[in-house]
């Protein structure tokens, strides 16, 4: 899978912004959630994903999107990767609306930062199996389960990035 090419779109609103890969540098990568968001960080090579934090959505006063862009200052981050869900079919409907939507508010708050889309399907679904083949379920999973859903979605994003250089 091409970096380039799981974006399934630029972000509406005509940033402006290219498509070009930004080099060397940390991504972060979110798993936006009714209720939290996950967040994972690569390392500056960038070759690793891993879990950063999870967020609790604030529809209201949008605290974690101005959280978000405090993370993308403090690690210097290069490329955000936001999780685009599309239906197996290769459909998209009201979650992908909502992960476009908090794409475009997050671009808006991050200045020059490239802010793309990555198809993540069933990334919450392997990521709930990893954490129960670790022994870790109920309540510390659903803690946890949107950060590893975000490493997921960074790791396949820096897989397919390597395979492209």
């Amino acid at each position: 899978m091409n970096p380039e090419r799981s974006e399934t779109e630029p972000n509406r609103g005509g940033t402006g912004r290219d498509r070009k890969d930004p080099g060397p540098g940390r991504r972060i990568c979110v798993d936006v959630g009714q209720a939290r968001v996950g967040v994972a960080v690569s390392d500056p090579a960038p070759i690793l994903a891993s879990p950063l934090t999870t967020l609790k959505r604030d529809k209201s006063r949008k605290s974690d999107l101005d959280e978000l862009a405090e993370l993308v200052r403090e690690y210097e981050v290069v490329e955000i990767v936001v999780g685009l869900p599309v239906t197996l079919a290769g459909r998209h409907g009201p979650a992908a609306d909502m992960a476009r939507s908090y794409s475009d508010a997050l671009n808006a708050r991050t200045g020059d930062v490239p802010v793309r889309l990555s198809d993540e399907r069933l990334t919450t679904v392997t990521a709930t199996k990893v954490l129960s083949d670790r022994g870790i379920r109920g309540r510390r999973q659903r803690d946890v389960v949107d950060q590893a859903a975000a490493v997921e979605i960074l790791q396949s994003w820096l897989d397919a990035r390597g395979r492209s250089e």
